[in-house]
């Protein structure tokens, strides 16, 4: 770790507001969904085109483009009964197909097209819809699982908003969300459907429970009566990496991603959420992809170099591995080019400082132009980091300041970066008191409510300036 420099802040965007994604079914489920119909529709019609014609020319793609642009995204009909979905797929291949004809006549172009493909074409399309469709529905429970385990839930409040969101839970078959049980301060005779669910202990019990049992999230059912017994079970639940969510409504303030959503059909408001869920995480991880890969191929012949300078330079391994956490608090292993003559990795890690007889003469020079950090994007390539985020730190001193500074866990809702915004605004390095440590943390919660792609692009343009300026590393 290096030395840090006084805050320099410069403005970050205004945070947006997500669009809201239910989660009651798998989001993998949802995705496919919203193309299942838009495929169905243009496969239908290719081979129509290549039964009759032989061939795919450039009017049936172009028809093809405006085919799958009216009927994306697709609805989600998976949890419909059957004559629904009937309805609901006729009625929307009618209003699909209208508009498609109206367009072809009203341009004259509908002549430029086989009347023997549009007209199989009017009732094949819908056919391989509802085709597309029972198809999901059987293969939709092996993707869930294939997904990996369900995530793990509580819910915090017996009323009648919480039991009945824990009934939906519960009976919800495509969540990918397991309910492990209750949450509740009041007698039984005050608590709504106890007898249904599995009563896990006091509100204030919570804490403890979510962090020795892998709970992932965590619905808050409570009274807005309830406003300081809220903020300090929130407070309590920041030493965690679990999702909360307020059911059904409340504003509080130091919300990280909050947004509206909705679970099996209840509205709830996110309070502590990761910003990379849907397409912005699908952004977020092809960019890393195509990044790292970009500067692996590029600087490979470099860092090979480096490598042997390293190896004869001083005896010890050339890739130095140290434990870091990384997303939802998981351990990880963190590569960098070793620069110290020592490979501390325990309980106990002293930071490195000015002067200090552990580094090598060219571990220094590393470490000042932060050369010995590019190890790190084949992390990015494994999917334990990514370019841009909070920086890791050592496990050690991960549990020296999480009891000493809030929401200090927070920041691992995200994977670790090789750079991040707290390094670009002066906390690059040593950390030697809690108020550098604690300034460190509110920019990457800052980080975590502003999330951009235009925010990672100056972050990584911002730290390609600073290895050029910056002397304030050892």
């Amino acid at each position: 770790m290096r030395e840090a420099e006084p805050f320099g802040g410069v403005p970050i965007p205004l945070p947006s507001v997500a669009a809201a994604t239910p989660l009651a079914q798998s989001r993998l489920l949802l995705g496919l969904e919203a193309v299942l119909e838009p495929l169905a529709t243009v496969l239908s019609l290719w081979v129509l085109v290549w039964m009759v014609e032989g061939e795919l020319s450039a009017p049936w793609l172009i028809a093809s483009i405006v085919a799958f642009a009216l009927a994306f995204p697709g609805r989600s009909l998976l949890r419909s009964p059957p004559d629904r979905v009937v309805l609901s797929t006729v009625l929307s291949w009618s209003w699909t197909a209208g508009l498609l004809l109206a367009m072809g006549f009203a341009t004259g172009h509908i002549y430029d097209f086989s009347t023997t493909v549009i007209l199989h074409w009017l009732w094949f399309a819908p056919a391989a819809q509802l085709g597309a469709h029972w198809a999901l529905r059987a293969a939709a429970p092996h993707l869930v699982r294939l997904q990996g385990p369900p995530l793990r839930a509580v819910v915090v409040g017996l009323n009648e908003q919480g039991c009945s969101l824990a009934d939906r839970l519960a009976a919800a078959s495509y969540a990918g969300i397991e309910l492990v049980g209750i949450f509740d301060d009041r007698t039984p005779d005050r608590q709504h459907g106890w007898e249904r669910h599995r009563l896990l202990g006091r509100v204030s019990e919570i804490a403890s429970f979510v962090k020795t049992n892998r709970v992932q999230l965590i619905y808050l059912s409570l009274p807005m009566a309830s406003q300081p017994r809220i903020k300090n079970l929130l407070d309590s639940l920041k030493d965690t990496t679990a999702s909360v969510y307020f059911v059904p409504d409340m504003f509080v303030t130091d919300l990280i991603q909050g947004r509206t959503d909705s679970v099996c059909g209840l509205p709830v408001i996110s309070v502590c959420e990761t910003p990379f869920r849907g397409p912005a995480g699908l952004l977020k991880r092809t960019s890393d992809m195509v990044l790292a890969t970009v500067i692996l191929l590029l600087l490979s012949p470099f860092m090979l170099m480096i490598a042997l300078g390293v190896k004869l330079s001083s005896p010890g391994p050339v890739i130095f591995k140290q434990r870091r956490y990384g997303l939802d608090g998981e351990e990880i292993l963190v590569y960098k080019f070793r620069s110290m003559t020592v490979t501390e990795d325990g309980s106990q890690i002293q930071q490195a400082r000015k002067n200090d007889a552990r580094v090598t003469r060219l571990g220094a020079f590393l470490r000042k132009s932060s050369l010995d950090e590019l190890p790190q994007f084949i992390n990015v390539l494994q999917g334990r980091m990514s370019i841009v985020g909070p920086r890791p730190h050592a496990v050690a001193h991960n549990e020296q300041y999480r009891p000493l500074i809030k929401s200090y866990m927070v920041r691992h809702k995200v994977k670790p970066g090789i750079t991040g915004w707290a390094q670009v605004n002066g906390f690059r390095g040593e950390t030697d008191s809690l108020e550098k440590m604690e300034a460190r943390i509110r920019c990457d919660l800052d980080y975590l409510r502003n999330w951009s792609l235009r925010l990672d692009l100056y972050i990584i343009f911002k730290t390609i300036r600073l290895v050029f300026k910056d002397a304030s590393a050892y």
